[in-house]
């Protein structure tokens, strides 16, 4: 949708989904010197863990992470509330509620995905976290249904209830979650993608933000939602070939080059070695910087060969930089969008996009 709204200005209507054991405080990083604009999202962290927290981990965050959305699991609306007024308290830009995480471990804590039986206790979580959130948005990310209930009205009832409950945006993962028989990691792949119930979901509430997630991998694919939907969750394919991230400003920062973004990931390692943070801890998310590229083995062999140094010792980065790369001509490594201009990319700018 080209149309800004308070919500998903131009510059911010894509944005990187919440991954356990993936977003952590480096990961988002990492990615906000690739993306300066988009929103980027915390692990998710149960509100039991944020509540009881004696040192503020779960909330740590550099301020160039912002705009900073702290995603939270649970399912009493007392707890989400004070989980919701600690995050505010430490400059959290967005609160969001998962009701999308299919693990048995979830279900059997009842929150993620099995809560989209219980809408009303959802609305009341919601609206317990709103009256703490100080103005801030309070989202929630879901499916489109689960193996129970699977059928577009379980979902638009859903919603309503959300929206009733003053739900600022919804995020919908477009596959159903399968609460039996699948790992989290099959519920990822095997239930087909619907994205047609999400464009429908959008038609019957005109009014309600609403942000499509779930397999999405490139720009065209971005623009073609967008013509749909007011927002697009990268997952996956934001980490496995971060790259892809750099298409998302229309006016991106330095550095503009990957060697550039070594550079200065060089100096953010150095900073951290003063909390005792190993490189590997920091690095593991920078992989797949050279994914696609010449030379992107030897970029993983070389990090995974220094992952144990001590953060002090990050100028060893700069040596794992493929050497046919690392005088790659700024500007060449990637161009904006036009999508932020409010119209989808031709077949040859797709190319020249994400050819870095």
């Amino acid at each position: 949708m080209a149309a800004d709204s308070p919500l998903f200005p131009a510059a911010c209507r894509v944005s990187v989904a919440p991954m356990m054991q993936r977003t952590d405080r480096h990961c988002r990083y990492f990615h906000r010197l690739l993306a300066p604009e988009a929103g980027l999202y915390t692990e998710m962290v149960h509100a039991q863990a944020v509540v009881h927290s004696t040192d503020g981990r779960f909330l740590h965050h550099h301020p160039a992470e912002r705009p900073l959305a702290l995603q939270l699991g649970g399912s009493e609306p007392e707890t989400l509330a004070e989980a919701t007024a600690l995050a505010t308290q430490a400059g959290i830009d967005e609160i969001n509620l998962n009701v999308g995480c299919p693990s048995s471990r979830v279900k059997a804590g009842r929150f993620g995905a099995c809560l989209m039986h219980e809408p009303e206790r959802v609305a009341d979580c919601v609206r317990a976290m709103r009256g703490e959130a100080a103005g801030r948005p309070v989202t929630v990310k879901t499916r489109i249904g689960t193996n129970h209930r699977q059928e577009f009205s379980h979902l638009l009832a859903f919603a309503r209830a959300m929206q009733e409950a003053g739900v600022a945006a919804l995020i919908v993962h477009a596959r159903i979650a399968v609460l039996e028989g699948l790992s989290p990691k099959e519920n990822r792949n095997v239930p087909p993608l619907r994205y047609e119930f999400v464009y429908r979901l959008k038609q019957a509430m005109p009014e309600l933000p609403i942000v499509i997630n779930g397999g999405i991998c490139d720009n065209s694919e971005i623009a073609s939602h967008l013509q749909c939907v007011d927002g697009v969750m990268l997952g996956r394919a934001a980490y496995s070939n971060p790259w892809l991230l750099t298409a998302l400003s229309g006016a991106p920062r330095q550095p503009k080059t990957r060697a550039g973004v070594v550079e200065a990931m060089v100096e953010y390692a150095r900073r951290e070695e003063q909390s005792g943070v190993r490189l590997g801890a920091i690095t593991r998310h920078m992989a797949g910087l050279y994914s696609g590229r010449p030379g992107a083995g030897d970029w993983r062999r070389s990090l995974a060969r220094h992952a144990a140094a001590p953060a002090n010792e990050a100028s060893v980065l700069l040596d794992c930089v493929p050497d046919r790369l690392r005088y790659a001509a700024p500007g060449s490594e990637g161009v904006s969008p036009s999508w932020r201009a409010g119209r989808p990319p031709s077949r040859v700018e797709d190319q020249v996009a994400f050819s870095g």
